[in-house]
């Protein structure tokens, strides 16, 4: 989206302008002109989403035409003032300034990228604009039927029940309502549910059904389809089970019972209930909106993905003449054609949208079709696109855009946190993925600013400078059997990308990551991902230069002592940005450390090392969430834990402490809501209300020993849930 390329554009000058980049000494000769194009692309940035916020139609007025052609002329002369700025630079001769000025060299590259990525967006709308809990109502008799043919008459055979329809009907709604329902959750042994989509990994839909039916371990994941295949089938012998395949494109079902079940379109008074209760959920009703609201379902035609984008749309809207308008889009958009009706009532929602919001929706097709999205990756990937506003929380204004596409229903909720406020994964419908990769592939969008590295791929070891310097986002995959020397070989161009917010490595051996890291000043996420805890990464002093990071993910890493910043040997280098950090290694918690990560809202630990002597200052104060495993820690150390003042969620999981007793002595845990362990050791816990004054929710996995829980749980007045 052109707004995204201005936002993208206005967050860099203000990071050259307010930070302590490299490139200081060059842009303190430029801060002037740097101003003056700050400036420029502010008002360009007002202008593009009042543009795109009014115009979603593309219904330009002649003021607004004639603003066009004044942003326009300034689109020609910020291009000079880049271009001024880059030809005084080119005067330099000073040797000393080599590297600032290969780094201004790049960034004057990025500059005009970003240029063009507006000027062509200004070019073609001069010349042409164009036009641009799940809610379960209905459907009884058919649910009806699917629970009696799931629970009775069973014949000995496997019994198969297709749900077909055309896409938006409601196949996956239905299956979701009656493979959770309570007779149906008693009847079956094991449950479990797997995505097939058009374009399918046999392998991972395996893995994904073995999930529920076995332990699973790193190992499994290593083997062939068919000991897969063979590990199912013995896992569910003898068993009553239920396996839902959602999205299949095959009809061919064989030696089963065919009890096939077709969707038909909602009727009026079905389509009007869940328009109604989508729109309004609780609220009461105004007689003036349920005229219009009948109106609008009623040219939905019964198409339930259509009912509910729709009424997604005017949700939070209540104002009369909004309604009135959108009444007469749907008349416009949706067609008696039911192949083509879903599609084009979703461009009209996409097209309502403010510009954020359609470029976070648009990042759903960049990931595979069907996928279940971490939802912490979707967002960290919005922020790698420098939309996000710099002056407010970017993790904070992220779940905010998500939770205003849930609510609009265009995306769907996969899984949520323990605690039930926030999204853990989500996904979006088939015809919502549709939409975003024709919107991405008809206007060339993320081509350009995401790459992904497969090292088995001998076109990626040739890979240039010159094709690499603009890019934002970088994937480096399967690093094993990767010799250091060809991964440091392709690793050297990635550090010098100094625009890039998002680097994501998989690496299956130990690796030490050079000291070049810290050329990366703009970097934000940092994920190294391996196969568990027995890969190490190891970092150099120099990654404590990367001032912008805010998340660091690795199974697990060694991470030195920041060097001095001044005189004073206790001022270090530390990431003042910093939200995430897992798993850092237990041995490297020392002083320095702690301090250079004060301000980390989410601590993970792995490691065999531990200060007897320690207190809750060895941990940042600012912590909410710590996640301990193979830390071999005392429970009575958790002691110490219990002081930090701001901790919401502690989560112990294997070996994360020695021993088969609990027993907390002081009060503690002031502010935690959610417990879990996992810890088959455990066998005695004692603890009183006083030791979780203000506990919620309590998860117990493989505690097979523990005899019981503290009795005194009872009189925790915030507990709300117990489960194993």
């Amino acid at each position: 989206m052109a707004h995204a390329s201005v936002a993208s554009l206005m967050r860099t000058i203000e990071s050259l302008l307010t930070s302590n980049s490299p490139m200081q000494s060059l842009i303190c000769d430029h801060r002037e002109e740097l101003c003056a194009l700050r400036e420029k692309v502010g008002s360009l940035e007002v202008f593009v989403k009042n543009f795109e916020k009014n115009n979603v139609f593309g219904e330009m007025t002649e003021l607004e035409v004639e603003a066009q052609e004044r942003l326009f002329d300034s689109l020609h002369q910020g291009g000079e003032d880049i271009d001024r700025i880059w030809k005084e630079s080119t005067k330099i001769q000073d040797k000393t300034n080599v590297m600032n000025f290969q780094w201004f060299k790049i960034f004057q590259c990025f500059m005009i990228f970003q240029w063009f990525n507006i000027f062509q967006w200004f070019n073609k709308t001069s010349k042409k604009y164009t036009n641009v809990k799940k809610i379960i109502v209905g459907r009884d008799d058919q649910r009806e039927r699917l629970l009696n043919d799931l629970t009775t008459g069973y014949s000995g055979e496997p019994k198969v029940i297709p749900i077909v329809g055309m896409g938006g009907i409601g196949k996956t709604t239905l299956a979701k309502e009656v493979y959770n329902h309570d007779s149906i959750l008693r009847r079956f042994d094991v449950h479990a549910w797997a995505t097939v989509s058009q374009q399918h990994n046999r392998k991972e839909i395996l893995l994904g059904l073995l999930e529920s039916t076995i332990k699973m371990d790193d190992m499994v994941k290593t083997r062939g389809e068919a000991e897969l295949a063979d590990m199912l089938q013995k896992s569910l012998k003898r068993k009553r089970y239920l396996i839902v395949l959602d999205d299949i494109w095959s009809s061919y079902y064989a030696d089963t019972e065919n009890l096939s079940l077709r969707m038909n379109f909602m009727d009026q008074d079905e389509s009007w209930n869940l328009f109604k209760s989508t729109a309004f959920s609780n609220e009461a009703l105004p007689s003036e909106f349920e005229t219009i609201g009948k109106q609008i379902a009623k040219k939905c035609h019964g198409l339930p993905l259509t009912i509910v984008v729709v009424a997604g749309l005017l949700k939070s809207k209540r104002a009369i003449e909004y309604w009135k308008g959108v009444a007469k889009d749907v008349t416009l958009f949706v067609t008696n054609d039911p192949d083509k009706q879903g599609s084009r009532v979703l461009g009209l929602s996409y097209d309502h949208l403010t510009s954020d919001l359609k470029t976070c929706l648009l990042h759903f097709g960049i990931f595979s079709e069907d996928s279940e999205i971490p939802a912490k990756n979707l967002m960290r990937s919005w922020m790698a696109e420098g939309f996000l506003n710099l002056e407010n929380d970017l993790e904070g204004e992220a779940e905010k855009y998500l939770k205003e596409l849930v609510d609009r229903c265009l995306v769907i909720v996969c899984k949520k946190s323990l605690d039930r406020t926030k999204v853990r994964s989500c996904k979006v419908h088939d015809l919502i993925y549709d939409l975003c990769v024709r919107e991405i592939q008809r206007k060339n969008i993320f081509i350009m600013n995401d790459i992904v590295l497969d090292l088995s791929d001998s076109e990626c070891q040739s890979i240039s400078m010159h094709q690499m310097q603009t890019f934002k986002r970088v994937t480096v995959d399967e690093t094993d059997n990767c010799c250091y020397g060809l991964y440091r070989a392709i690793l050297t161009p990635i550090l010098n990308l100094i625009w890039l917010r998002y680097l994501s490595l998989l690496s299956r051996q130990n690796l030490d990551i050079p000291p070049e890291i810290c050329k990366l000043w703009n970097l934000q996420t940092f994920i190294v991902q391996g196969p568990g805890p027995s890969v190490e990464i190891t970092f150099t002093e120099e990654i404590w230069g990367l001032m912008q990071l805010r998340h660091l993910k690795v199974s697990k890493f060694y991470l030195p002592n920041p060097s001095s910043i001044s005189a004073d040997k206790g001022s270090h280098m530390g990431f003042s940005n910093i939200q995430t950090i897992s798993y850092l290694s237990l041995d490297c918690c020392t002083n320095e450390v702690i301090l250079g990560i004060q301000n980390v809202k989410e601590l993970g630990i792995r490691g065999k090392k531990i200060d007897s002597n320690a207190s809750a200052k060895a941990f940042p104060a600012t912590l909410k969430k710590l996640k301990l495993g193979d830390t071999y820690i005392s429970w009575s150390y958790l002691d110490i834990i219990a002081e930090l003042p701001n901790l919401e969620v502690l989560k112990l999981m294997p070996n994360a402490c020695l021993g088969n007793k609990w027993y907390p002595n002081a009060r503690g845990f002031t502010r935690l809501k959610i417990l879990l362990i996992e810890d088959r050791f455990l066998k005695y816990w004692k603890a009183t209300d006083d030791n979780f004054p203000v506990l919620e929710r309590l998860v117990l996995r493989r505690c097979s020993h523990l005899e019981e829980i503290p009795i005194e749980f009872a009189d925790i007045h915030t507990l709300q849930l117990i489960e194993f």
